[in-house]
């Protein structure tokens, strides 16, 4: 079900809604570079920061850690990093991934925060089968309740990188598709393509609406990791766009097509889930 985007970061699991508009479980995975400007340390510093916001976990108490302490996840990961390079003598600069944060959202009023952070615990101990450090942040500032984990890409003795696979999207919706049946919550058992995320869904020849154009649009802009909503806008802008503002809310119109409001777009493709995912989830090195 995965589509590989531009760049490293990789739309994984957008089972969106079923029948009735009802947001289900949805998974979405960025590595992370080290940032323009800012060091190793800072970028990791400011990833785990963003995860670990206690005004989002119940200052702290949804933050749990395997193989590190959350209030030092930074400084091991980095020392890690380190570690590994004085064995292997391996050096790639800034092409090397720090980390790998994973953001997994549940179907608002199904699950509480402390079941929440359990399974996205679970996710990453299957994902990277035990072998690397992480971190997992559950954030309750929104309707829906969701986890950041942040796993870090050195493995636990410093000799070896985790290997982020082509088919690492259908990897991570089959543990997560998994883990939530086992609990009894919501899964899409026949999920449908994703709304047109970086392209058109493989083999469905049937051209895209103005709606899946303007979400394809969307997800291309964010692959560019811009580093805030305003730059945002004018990427939009530039891929043929016009941006009116009214009030609160901003709307796009393309292809001499009338103006799509963008909280119409639901989901992941709000103006808060948008800006959610440019604060948290920026990894541009260029």
């Amino acid at each position: 079900m995965s589509i590989q985007a531009r760049h490293d970061s990789r739309v994984l699991h957008k089972n969106l809604s079923n029948e009735r508009g009802v947001i289900m479980a949805t998974t979405r995975q960025f590595s992370l570079h080290k940032n323009k400007g800012k060091t190793i340390a800072q970028t990791i510093t400011d990833r785990t920061d963003y995860a670990e916001n206690p005004d989002k976990t119940r200052k702290g108490e949804l933050v749990t850690g395997y193989e590190c302490s959350p209030q030092t996840a930074d400084v091991q990961f980095i020392l890690s990093k380190q570690q590994y390079e004085n064995k292997t003598g391996r050096n790639q600069g800034d092409r090397d991934v720090l980390a790998y944060h994973v953001r997994q959202a549940f179907k608002p009023g199904e699950i509480t925060p402390e079941l929440a952070n359990e399974i996205g615990r679970e996710l990453a101990l299957r994902y990277t089968k035990g072998g690397y450090a992480f971190i997992v942040a559950t954030h309750i500032d929104k309707s829906h309740v969701h986890n950041h984990i942040i796993i870090n890409s050195t493995n636990l003795d410093c000799t070896r990188k985790f290997r982020d696979v082509k088919q690492s999207g259908r990897v991570i919706r089959r543990i997560s598709d998994n883990i939530c049946l086992e609990y009894g919550l919501s899964v899409v058992e026949n999920p449908k393509p994703s709304r047109g995320s970086y392209g058109s869904w493989l083999g469905d020849k049937k051209q895209p609406t103005h709606r899946e154009k303007l979400i394809q649009a969307i997800d291309a802009v964010l692959a560019q990791k811009p580093a805030d909503f305003k730059e945002f806008l004018k990427l939009i802008e530039a891929t043929g766009y016009e941006v009116k503002k009214r009030g609160n809310r901003y709307s796009f119109r393309g292809d001499g097509k009338g103006f799509l409001l963008l909280k119409s777009l639901k989901g992941e493709y709000t103006e808060e889930a948008i800006r959610e995912i440019i604060e948290g989830n920026n990894t541009r090195t260029n």
